[in-house]
């Protein structure tokens, strides 16, 4: 596998090459910053808001700077990956920053025969469902995401103040990609697996887990300042199915990110009924998509006796279609159903949908901060 090394020609060189370093870099000091405050369950300037795809197709600078590239070829590509990342939070103001990547990076990174196929996902060239298939995945070395880490360290030379939070798949997520070929209504192919060959599927995703917690410690050693582990199609299962085959994988992943004493965002779609589970695995901040009203998330979350917990979410992104009067609605009671949690993020239940005119999120941006 060849990783593009540089940008296209049609892309301007805007950032200067990073200067590599045998050295983690230096944790930047942010003890302001109003989601890394909300995050550890502080009390921040005002409630801080960011969008899960928040860079992506909805800017029109985004399309015209990804015309004509692939994705993939983006995600690598050090100057690109820092200049879409960037978009939102010039036009936005957003409160953070979250790293420009996909779900299958690490996977393409360290080999597998994987490509993004527009219009479809995600699709796996040999689907990965036998001992031996299993076998043969290959590891993943930090210098193999090297142009990942070059694209952090020019972020972290244009945020200032602003946190970039690194990404992550979880390892249920990729491994249903890898199982099924390609994206999945029913994930039948994973759940025959997962309880057909339990031993077989614990490899898997231990496996995955490794993969993952490589890709998010090569993040964290570049200097971002907090993570989210993503599980897209965790929904798909039953609370029972989770706590058995996932939570053990994710719970990992997040446990090996722990020394970095860097906040820890999990979120999966269509999970209200696995909230516990999600909590369980570690996680500093569970995201809670818009099935789920806020304070209903925060009375399932918090423990006997505990402290409440810290939540993310949850505006429905298909409202941002709606008219404005609906939208603010929607945002000062998301806002009021937040003040029952130890901290709150403002975000969507989900991502930014394509077709999302932009000046709705900036306008939402401006009330949140005025709540």
């Amino acid at each position: 596998m060849t990783l593009p090394s540089s940008a296209p020609s049609s892309v301007p060189s805007v950032f200067p090459q990073p200067v590599r370093a045998n050295q983690p870099a230096a944790r930047r000091d942010l003890p302001q910053a109003p989601l890394l405050v909300a995050a550890r369950g502080g009390t921040p300037s005002h409630v801080p808001v960011w969008f899960m795809r928040q860079a992506g197709r909805s800017l029109p600078e985004y399309r015209s700077l990804r015309e004509g590239v692939p994705m993939l070829q983006a995600c690598f590509d050090p100057g690109m990956l820092a200049e879409i990342t960037l978009q939102p939070v010039r036009r936005h103001g957003v409160d953070a920053a979250i790293l420009f990547s996909d779900i299958v990076v690490p996977l393409y990174a360290a080999g597998v025969g994987i490509d993004i196929v527009p219009g479809t996902g995600p699709v796996v060239a040999h689907p990965v469902r036998t001992q031996g298939d299993v076998a043969a995945l290959p590891e993943l070395h930090p210098e193999q995401v090297r142009p990942i880490t070059d694209g952090i360290a020019l972020l972290l030379r244009e945020l200032g103040d602003t946190p970039l939070i690194g990404f992550a798949g979880a390892p249920f997520t990729l491994a249903s990609y890898l199982i099924e070929g390609g994206p999945s209504r029913n994930h039948e192919h994973t759940k025959a697996l997962m309880h057909a060959e339990p031993e077989l599927w614990h490899r898997l995703a231990d496996t995955l887990a490794e993969l993952t917690l490589t890709f998010l410690r090569a993040q964290l050693d570049a200097g971002v300042d907090a993570i989210q582990l993503f599980d897209s199609w965790a929904g798909a299962l039953s609370p029972r199915d989770y706590r058995e085959f996932v939570l053990p994988h994710s719970a990992k992943v997040l446990a090996g990110a722990a020394a970095y004493g860097v906040p820890r965002i999990h979120f999966g779609v269509g999970t209200g009924e696995l909230l516990t589970g999600m909590r369980d695995a570690g996680a500093d901040v569970v995201g809670v998509d818009w099935r789920v009203p806020l304070d209903e998330a925060v009375r399932r979350l918090t423990l006997p006796d505990g402290p409440p917990p810290v939540v993310q979410g949850n505006l429905d992104p298909a409202l941002l279609m709606s008219s404005w009067p609906v939208v603010e609605e929607e945002v000062r009671r998301i806002v009021a159903e937040g003040r029952t949690a130890a901290g709150h993020i403002f975000n969507l239940g989900h991502g930014v949908l394509p077709e999302t005119d932009p000046t709705v999120l900036t306008r939402i941006v401006e009330l949140v901060h005025s709540l």
